[in-house]
């Protein structure tokens, strides 16, 4: 299944990037579009049911994407994966789409974590470090999390950095342990 993905992700980064569309909308609505269908049994069983014509389906899309405010090419990927009978795993083929985009562009998408607050010169330098690491521009998310005692805890994609208090205890009693 993972061939399958890539397969459609690759396919539609080359037109999100052929037609130089704003990358962050279209992830936008491609996350919205998964949201929708994830919110919806009855959506759902609509797109999948070889009962409902296939113009009944493209007529009820092209009505949800109207009201979304779809870009015509989020629509067209929409309707081909349901011509193939691939909505069923649009959510990986989006989070798919997120990292080709990703790879292509040279950005690295960091999920920061700290104990507190970060001020604004706080998360330039983490972002500034971060990017050092990678050799990427980094997009961050920021969230609190009081269990980390102090520090923070930085996760690119599966890689994880655990600068926290939490964690460095955790090793220090590991450390002791071993010894």
């Amino acid at each position: 299944m993972a061939s399958v993905t890539s397969r459609y992700a690759r396919a539609f980064a080359d037109v999100v990037l052929d037609l130089k569309l704003d990358v962050t909308s279209v992830r936008q609505e491609l996350r919205s579009v998964v949201s929708t269908l994830n919110s919806s049994r009855e959506l759902r069983e609509v797109f999948e049911s070889p009962a409902i014509p296939h113009e009944q389906k493209l007529k009820l899309l092209d009505a949800i994407a109207s009201q979304m405010g779809l870009v015509t090419a989020v629509r067209n990927f929409v309707a081909v994966l349901i011509d193939h009978g691939r909505l069923l795993i649009l959510a990986q083929i989006a989070r798919q789409v997120e990292a080709e985009l990703n790879q292509r562009l040279g950005l690295a998408e960091a999920e920061i974590s700290s104990a507190r607050d970060l001020s604004a010169e706080e998360k330039r330098a983490l972002e500034t470090q971060i990017a050092h690491m990678t050799g990427k521009q980094v997009q961050a998310q920021y969230s609190t999390d009081k269990n980390l005692l102090g520090g923070a805890v930085v996760k690119i994609g599966s890689t994880i950095y655990d600068g926290s208090v939490r964690g460095q205890l955790r090793r220090m009693k590991e450390q002791l342990s071993a010894g």
